[in-house]
């Protein structure tokens, strides 16, 4: 078995109805590292973001989305940074564009306390059908799918 990039890789977000988007980036943090950190943002810093699932459920759906990966841990998270500000056995953290920016203040942050910076992956967005990103918002407002795909409001 050839040896993976990165020893231990983190990668965050609200994992709310969960989509191709998120299985691109994990996708991702698998391929590259032989360790992977799932951190999902907890349901007082992930409710933020409006109606979501809880993190107990959503943390339970990320386990079943890779029932062939053992090399993984889910935690919650209760702020943008998680455990890649304390830990230093991270070497990078995988991103999509939007995220990007909390990666390198993750950096920053790390740069100060005199710890290895992350290199820092960035995916790109899984487009829907039509040629803008597929988001859970898009999802709970019933326009696409979890595959991006549009949904008919005709009954």
């Amino acid at each position: 078995m050839t040896s993976k990039k990165y020893k231990k890789v983190a990668v965050g977000g609200t994992f709310d109805k969960f989509h191709d988007g998120h299985r691109k980036l994990l996708s991702t943090a698998f391929e590259i590292g032989d360790k992977v950190e799932i951190g999902v943002t907890s349901d007082a810093f992930g409710g933020l973001k409006g109606d979501i699932d809880s993190c107990k459920i959503r943390m339970s759906n990320l386990k079943s989305f890779f029932p062939d990966e053992s090399n993984f841990v889910v935690v919650p998270l209760e702020d943008p940074y998680g455990t890649t500000i304390y830990d230093e056995d991270f070497d990078a953290i995988v991103v999509s564009e939007e995220t990007e920016p909390t990666a390198i203040k993750i950096n920053e942050i790390r740069s100060s306390k005199g710890m290895n910076p992350l290199d820092i992956v960035v995916v790109s967005f899984v487009l829907a059908y039509d040629g803008n990103p597929i988001s859970s918002t898009r999802i709970r407002r019933g326009e696409i799918n979890r595959s991006g795909i549009f949904i008919s409001s005709e009954k």
